[in-house]
């Protein structure tokens, strides 16, 4: 059966991984990205399903109970987890599906789906993700700070992954994201999954 490919993507906070990821999913229409549940309140322009599945603490630690998570996290009093039978779902329908998660829940989904495909962005420079992060004039300087701290502990982990890109030009990131997703499509195995019946055809 033809099925899509599942893609882990993580990157330091400011490194722009969100940014890359939206423009990909508006480029390649196979592209779709996972919708985590999660137990902290919907906030102001978000809505249930488009942005997250928006459960109960108890609810939530139900699913973890019967192992319904791909992976999951505890972040400050919330909880995040990406359900493995929405991700499958879509595979299914021969989509690829991107998980944006972090290194630690990389860890968790290679275990349950080793197959799986995997890419890091890191950016050009520390200065460049320090300016970057006081851009978006969200946080005081005491929390870039630890943001710098935390992102230096998470680039650790580069190595763990398939595919590197350096953010540095935006839209050259974006074409070698895209080649990414576009190279794994194009493998002999997956041509054959999708394709075997007007190789069949061809062959006879």
């Amino acid at each position: 059966m033809a099925k899509g490919t599942l893609f882990i993507i993580s990157a330091p906070s400011g490194a722009g991984k969100s940014s890359l990821v939206n423009a990909l999913i508006k480029r390649l229409p196979f592209v779709y990205l996972s919708i985590s549940h999660t137990t902290r309140s919907m906030r102001p322009g978000e809505e249930e399903g488009e942005h997250y599945h928006f459960v109960p603490k108890e609810e939530f630690l139900e699913m973890v109970g019967h192992g319904d998570f791909l992976e999951h996290a505890q972040v400050f009093d919330n909880f995040y987890g990406t359900s493995q039978s929405y991700v499958e779902k879509e595979l299914l329908k021969e989509r690829d599906v991107i998980l944006e998660i972090d290194w630690q829940g990389a860890q968790q989904v290679r275990k349950m789906m080793p197959e799986c495909k995997s890419i890091f962005i890191l950016p050009p420079s520390t200065k460049a993700l320090h300016d970057r992060l006081e851009k978006r004039a969200q946080d005081s300087e005491e929390v870039i700070q630890r943001r710098m701290k935390d992102a230096q502990s998470e680039m650790s982990h580069y190595a763990e992954y398939d595919y590197l890109i350096i953010n540095d030009d935006f839209y050259k990131a974006l074409d070698e994201m895209c080649g990414i997703f576009v190279a794994e499509r194009l493998k002999l195995a997956k041509q054959t999954e999708f394709h075997g019946e007007l190789i069949e055809k061809l062959l006879s």
